[in-house]
């Protein structure tokens, strides 16, 4: 039996410069409108208007407030993913603890990057149709994780599955809670080197061998 079609995704992407550029102000705009008034005050209406298209133009890509918004979820996650995948893989050689400081700090730039925005976008994943985005990008993480500390210059990890799912679901919760709070710069700054602390110090208790006892 053939699979019903998610509701929730997109009609279809934008191929041409011209879509492109319409869908990003759809985005742009969406955002603004869950920065001032919560996910509530978001209709594809509200959002066509600010965008400065039709609502036709809004559905050709979205056939659904649920799609529009997880969409832009997805958008944002993946600039997150991204960033922690490029540092991953720039980190793949170096000890643990630079690893560790690396990741921290590539995770916390990202998803602290736009701002307000950061904090509405990141309320979007306990919706129904945010697991799937949410779990898409937390797999992602966890692969580049793994194949990062397998080579890791200094330690080596037999249970690479549990240590990548610990270190990501460590980092995620006080950075989370970061953004909800709307923590000052000084606060965010001191715990991004805690994180980083802790981190390392995990990595550390959880190797098995430093790496020339289990070469050797």
């Amino acid at each position: 039996m053939a699979r019903a079609p998610n509701p929730y995704n997109p009609r279809k992407k934008p191929l041409q410069a011209r879509s492109t550029r319409t869908v990003e102000a759809i985005f742009d705009a969406c955002i603004q409108v869950l920065v001032d008034g919560g996910i509530e005050r978001v209709t594809t209406t509200r959002v066509a208007e600010r965008a400065g298209v039709s609502v036709g133009s809004l559905y050709q890509y979205f056939p659904n407030k649920q799609s529009l918004l997880a969409a832009l979820l997805d958008r944002y996650l993946s600039g997150v993913v991204e960033a922690v995948e490029q540092t991953c893989s720039a980190s793949k050689g170096c000890s643990s603890d630079t690893m560790a400081a690396q990741v921290v700090d590539a995770f916390v730039t990202a998803k602290l990057k736009h701002g307000p925005a950061s904090s509405a976008l990141c309320g979007l994943a306990s919706e129904v149709w945010g697991i799937d985005v949410v779990a898409r990008a937390t797999e992602r993480c966890q692969l580049a994780l793994r194949d990062m500390l397998a080579s890791a210059a200094d330690r080596r990890f037999t249970d690479l599955a549990n240590v990548s799912f610990v270190v990501s679901t460590a980092v995620i919760g006080p950075v989370e809670a970061l953004l909800a709070a709307q923590a000052p710069p000084r606060r965010i700054s001191a715990v991004r080197a805690q994180l980083r602390s802790m981190v390392a110090a995990y990595l550390r208790e959880v190797a098995s061998l430093p790496a020339e006892e289990h070469s050797g």
